[in-house]
């Protein structure tokens, strides 16, 4: 159940207190980039190319109104551009905008440096086992593209 004599903990408590501590740093990088953290997902999401608005509640795991929501207030910021979609003009695509793209890069890179120092007390082939198991993780259960490789990203958000 809890914490054992040993130090260690069960599987569930180690994945649940690790998302909170992704959390946390997710929120805290945010902040001092003047976003939410859900306009963070958004900006991360949309760094690899831009989607249609369905695609993105799927993705960010968000009702309808909460998605519209997200975009609208984003938008107002200068972050996101509501584009048609050129396989279906009934709908639009949201895409990031300069100024998006650029928060996007800082904001990507800096959550990226603050989740990789999570685990500085490991040792580089502790990361390389603990980075292989939980890919498993992610990819078993078929976890959308949310946050992508370090070397994935950046290339992704100097092209718009």
């Amino acid at each position: 159940m809890g914490e054992q004599g040993d130090g260690r903990i069960g599987m569930a408590a180690a994945l649940v207190r690790s998302a909170f501590l992704v959390d946390a740093v997710y929120a805290e990088s945010s902040r001092e980039h003047g976003i939410t953290p859900q306009q963070g997902h958004l900006l991360c999401v949309l760094m690899a190319q831009p989607h249609g608005m369905g695609e993105l509640g799927a993705t960010l795991g968000l009702a309808k109104s909460s998605i519209t929501g997200l975009v609208d207030r984003t938008e107002r910021n200068g972050l996101v551009r509501r584009e048609p979609d050129p396989r279906d003009t009934r709908s639009v695509q949201v895409a990031l905008t300069a100024q998006g793209s650029s928060l996007a890069a800082e904001f990507y890179a800096e959550t990226s440096r603050r989740v990789e120092k999570l685990s500085a007390g490991l040792s580089a082939v502790e990361r390389d086992a603990l980075a292989g198991l939980l890919g498993r993780v992610v990819l078993d259960n078929e976890v959308p593209v949310v946050f992508l490789e370090l070397n994935e990203g950046a290339p992704a958000a100097r092209r718009r």
